[in-house]
């Protein structure tokens, strides 16, 4: 008679790496460690060392899983500012389906070869484009703090202000707050998104006619 299959999948880095994203989406980052994400795979924790060297490699793991959801493909057939709005908003997306690890990959080194390839794809296009060297990271930071923005902005409750009671002391607010488009939740963030990212991108063009002397 066959064994059957296992219990449990074999373990792998990319395993690893998948299980710890579905973690974090499920409980949040708070909840994430190497104890519990070992508990959710139904192995030791000394397992994962096996595959992996620690906590930092995991979480690089976690952060090539959610890049790989986005798309720099833009950038060998169109000009720096189309494909710079085509990559943010694939990059937008990817962390809305993920928005519990914005807080964990915010706040750890970026060391895994295929976020480095993602942003090497961008300051490349950048710099083909006629970006001094010296304003390459601040324009990518600039957009990417938007971006980063927008994702929790998707996932954010559907009344995120609420003056009422207050509107007498904030009646510039109350207002604008009253006169909004309309529509859900998801349509305002993406009308924001929209808006915020072609001004971001024409101011871009802007800051870079400058420092040609145009």
């Amino acid at each position: 008679m066959g064994r059957g299959r296992p219990r449990i999948p074999v373990l792998s880095a990319d395993l690893i790496a998948r299980e710890a994203l579905a973690l974090i989406d499920a409980e949040g980052a708070a909840a994430f460690s190497l104890s519990r994400l070992a508990e959710r795979l139904g192995v030791k924790t000394a397992s994962l060392y096996n595959h992996l060297d620690g906590r930092a490699e995991v979480i690089e793991g976690v952060r090539r899983r959610i890049v790989e959801e986005m798309d720099v493909s833009a950038f060998d057939t169109l000009p720096w500012p189309d494909a710079l709005a085509a990559w943010a908003r694939s990059y937008r997306d990817a962390f809305a389906a993920h928005p519990h690890a914005i807080d964990l990959l915010a706040t750890t080194t970026i060391s895994s070869p295929a976020t480095l390839s993602m942003y090497e794809a961008v300051v490349a296009a950048l710099a083909r484009g006629g970006w001094p060297q010296e304003r390459l990271v601040a324009a990518l930071t600039s957009v990417e703090s938007f971006l980063l923005g927008s994702a929790l902005d998707l996932v954010a409750p559907p009344l995120m202000i609420d003056p009422a009671g207050h509107a007498p002391r904030v009646p510039v607010l109350a207002a604008a707050l009253g006169s909004a488009v309309g529509g859900d939740k998801a349509g305002r963030a993406e009308e924001a998104f929209a808006a915020g990212l072609d001004a971001l991108v024409r101011g871009l063009v802007a800051q870079l006619a400058e420092f040609r002397g145009e």
